[in-house]
């Protein structure tokens, strides 16, 4: 937990930054584009604003950070137009591993669901006016980092802009490495559960949920329970008592809302469009700790009118967050163009 009496301690490392301007992060390497004749600092010259931004075209996968060094990522920010949301996936690769550990559509690894744009305030992550895409999650890595965006859109990006701040240093054998995966189903009466997170395997513990929830039926839809299964049992030992119980409201919420570490910041209730939520549970101070395997899961339910609970069909999508020690089980998730468009 940060601790701001610790601010005036002498840090150890050395503090470097990867942008379009410094893209490689290297000492003195930031501010030598040169301007050329369509440049808005061509009156200014080398030194000035020449390169703030990359074009990512269509189909095209951009690496925004190779670091080979030890350290670790403190502060992570992105922002383009929120229609590229969800055709953009993220992913991150730790110490040269072929198969990512974080692999995510862009908006909802920063909480931006359904391909939305909407202020989120939260201790780990933060989405600013207008669409300033944060992340603080402390990401250590002991030998290399490797960042990638692809662009799964029909569309080029004309203007992607980012900043990733890191700080090379020791890390200690015990730190874990950051991991995220996303996930998407559409729930059955014969079987309303969504899987936010399965086939973890190995020791660590779990950090965060995102959730993108469509509504499909009339009324209150957060009546099912959030469960953790820990190393592999089949009930589970961590069961929540309700969707809004576990995102830190009650009594079906009646209003969105942020807080430090659980938030409902969005519902969406637009003529002619399915009612959208979206919220964050971050467990900060309360890491799931797993020893061996871990999978984690939310019923979707809701009410008859008997006053008994209704299985639901809604379109529900999941990030999970976690940390744990390498190697880390593949992602064998094929992602396309149809299956991430918000309903």
């Amino acid at each position: 937990m940060f601790d701001i009496s610790n601010l005036s301690k002498i840090k150890k490392g050395i503090t470097r930054s990867i942008s379009a301007e410094n893209p490689d992060g290297k000492t003195s390497g930031g501010a030598l584009a040169e301007p050329n004749e369509k440049s808005f600092s061509r009156n200014l010259g080398k030194g000035w604003k020449v390169r703030p931004c990359i074009k990512i075209k269509s189909g095209e996968t951009v690496e925004i950070a190779n670091i080979e060094n030890n350290g670790q990522i403190n502060h992570i920010w992105f922002t383009l137009d929120s229609k590229f949301y969800r055709s953009t996936i993220i992913r991150f690769y730790w110490d040269g591993e072929i198969h990512p550990s974080i692999e995510v559509p862009t908006g909802d690894f920063f909480g931006c669901t359904h391909g939305l744009q909407y202020n989120l305030i939260s201790l780990p992550v933060s989405v600013n006016p207008r669409g300033g895409l944060n992340c603080y999650w402390p990401m250590p890595f002991k030998k290399s980092a490797r960042i990638t965006i692809e662009n799964m859109d029909e569309k080029d990006i004309s203007e992607f802009f980012y900043q990733i701040d890191y700080c090379e240093k020791e890390i200690d054998g015990d730190e874990a490495y950051f991991h995220a995966r996303w996930n998407r189903s559409t729930t059955t009466r014969e079987n309303p559960e969504h899987i936010i997170l399965e086939n973890v395997k190995g020791e660590g513990h779990y950090v965060g949920t995102v959730i993108g929830w469509t509504q499909f039926s009339n009324g209150w839809w957060g009546e099912g329970e959030v469960k953790f299964f820990l190393e592999g049992e089949k009930n589970p030992t961590i069961c929540t008592t309700g969707t809004e119980d576990y995102f830190g409201g009650a009594w079906c919420f009646e209003e969105t809302f942020n807080s430090p570490f659980c938030g409902y910041p969005l519902w969406r209730k637009e003529m002619g469009e399915v009612p959208r939520h979206g919220l964050y549970r971050w467990h900060i101070t309360d890491p799931v700790i797993f020893r061996k395997e871990l999978k984690v899961s939310v019923q979707a339910l809701g009410w008859w009118p008997n006053s008994t609970f209704q299985p639901l069909t809604d379109d529900i999508s999941s990030v999970g967050y976690w940390y744990q020690k390498e190697p880390h089980s593949k992602f064998d998730k094929k992602f396309y163009l149809e299956e991430l468009w918000s309903r």
